[in-house]
């Protein structure tokens, strides 16, 4: 049975951010052709303002040095990754929010590192040479792009440090912290700098605790910055991890929690908060990503987050990415939005529509939003089930009445799930080939792309009547544009002559 629903005129503002800021893996893969060609590809289509990403001070970048002279350590600084990074950046309308880690060889005080590519967590040696190593790279960032461009480029302090990526306790994750904001100021006063960028684990005693410690240590603060995963228990087999998960509202609820815990200090009540990686599952190695049941799952999340974030990072743009090793196939359970080989995912699609959406709310429930911008109307609807269970859920049915924006209008529908932008599907069908031949990526470039249909609306007492409905596991968006008829200017135009076009 569909719900019938009378879509108000006017509605509020909708707080979208979807594309405020996306995730990489670490910066040096920027260096990587196929990487840019990935970068492109989610530029072009959605538009995000900012990359944020590990690995700004890991050797691969090759920024800090030390050289011995006359029995004495010198530091060297280059920035020839670096400048190269950023030109493909911003050559792409995209700017960075900068992460300070993880520790350059030079500095480490210890062995301990994470993934494949091995960051070294550990404290610095000295954390006076680390603060120099900020202002350095700030200065010469100012220089190369501008102090105007780079002090509107935020700047977060470490990665995680409540788990395993700090070797440090969390008294020394506020060291390090005073060291590296002050630091930023010392540049310029005008850059952002924030933290303390936690995962889900002691969430409360980790923010309280960051937030007290920068009231009583006056120690310069901007935003807030935490990391969202609604993966629960994982299961490890042979090259996969599978995730139990929970209900895409998890994340809200988290985001309601931290906002909370912000509002009990006037210094936090009203800063920013920005979610520097979200994601449902947290390993690289987990199937969910790929397929099309994440797209809905995701849409939930971007149709509701914003009420209380600034920003929601999403973990990670592209599937080249190397934090579990070099991937291993076209489809490996990846992070990114993109697959190798360019093949988008059934989730690139989420962010392409939430691009897209107006600027005003008009309706919103579990399954829809109704926007509106100037005389056009975005509808996103999505439906998502884990058919693990063995079930799958009915379809989500409506009937819309939706003030009208003239006599006549087209409405043009993408679908996406099942058959169609679901290549993960396409890619089974093919025999899971891990190195598709030219033929074989053609068909899988070709599967990626969303259903398109479209109808023509009349308005009928002042409003369009528009069905619509939700399979299982599926996400659309719909959009309604006004239509001046120019039929009239065709002479001898017989629409039975083609065919029964109208």
């Amino acid at each position: 049975m569909s719900k019938e629903i009378k879509v108000p005129a006017t509605g509020k503002p909708f707080k979208n951010n979807a594309t405020y800021c996306v995730g990489t893996g670490r910066m040096g893969l920027a260096l990587q052709k196929e990487y840019v060609d990935h970068l492109r590809m989610v530029q072009e289509s959605i538009g995000f303002r900012y990359i944020r990403g590990h690995g700004l001070f890991c050797d691969d970048v090759g920024i800090y040095r030390e050289y011995e002279m006359d029995g004495k350590k010198h530091p060297f600084y280059n920035f020839t990754y670096l400048d190269r990074i950023m030109d493909t950046y911003l050559e792409y309308g995209i700017k960075p929010f900068l992460e300070l880690g993880f520790m350059p060889e030079e500095l480490k005080t210890g062995d301990q590192t994470v993934f494949y590519w091995k960051g070294n967590v550990t404290p610095p040696v000295s954390y006076e040479k680390w603060a120099e190593l900020i202002e350095v790279t700030l200065e010469h960032l100012i220089k190369r792009y501008g102090r105007e461009e780079v002090v509107t480029w935020p700047v977060e302090v470490w990665n995680e440090p409540n788990i395993s990526f700090w070797a440090g306790t969390m008294e020394e994750y506020f060291k390090l912290y005073d060291y590296s904001a002050r630091a930023v100021k010392k540049v310029d006063e005008r850059i952002q700098v924030g933290g303390p960028a936690i995962c889900g684990v002691e969430t409360e005693k980790w923010l309280r605790s960051f937030i007290e410690h920068c009231i009583e240590n006056d120690s310069p603060l901007d935003f807030v910055s935490r990391h969202c995963y609604t993966a629960d228990q994982p299961i490890r087999c042979g090259h996969y991890v599978y995730h139990t998960l929970n209900d895409p509202t998890y994340m809200i609820e988290e985001l309601k929690e931290t906002r909370e815990i912000m509002s009990d200090y006037p210094l936090t009540i009203d800063m920013p908060l920005h979610i520097t990686e979200f994601n449902s599952s947290y390993v690289p190695l987990c199937p969910v990503h790929d397929t099309d049941f994440h797209a809905p799952y995701i849409a939930r999340i971007l149709s509701e987050a914003g009420e209380y974030a600034d920003s929601y990072s999403y973990w990670t743009f592209s599937d080249v990415f190397e934090e579990a090793d070099v991937p291993k196939s076209v489809f490996h359970g990846g992070f990114g939005l993109v697959a190798l080989n360019s093949i988008k995912k059934p989730t690139f699609y989420a962010f392409e529509f939430f691009s897209k959406a107006g600027n005003e709310l008009l309706y919103r429930d579990e399954n829809l939003i109704v926007t509106r911008e100037d005389d056009r109307y975005v509808i996103i609807g999505w439906n998502w089930h884990d058919i693990r269970d063995g079930r799958r859920l009915p379809e989500a049915s409506y009937h819309l009445l939706l003030p009208s924006i003239g006599e006549q209008a087209v409405m043009v529908k993408k679908e996406v799930g099942g058959q169609n932008a679901n290549p993960l599907q396409t890619w089974s069908n093919l025999g899971k080939p891990r190195s598709p031949n030219d033929e074989q990526l053609r068909i899988l470039q070709a599967s990626a792309e969303p259903l398109q249909t479209d109808v023509k609306l009349v308005e009928e007492g002042g409003v369009y009547a528009v069905r619509l409905d939700i399979p299982c596991n599926r996400l659309c968006m719909l959009e309604i544009i006004p239509v001046k008829d120019e039929t009239g200017t065709y002479l001898g135009f017989d629409p039975e002559q083609f065919y029964g076009m109208e």
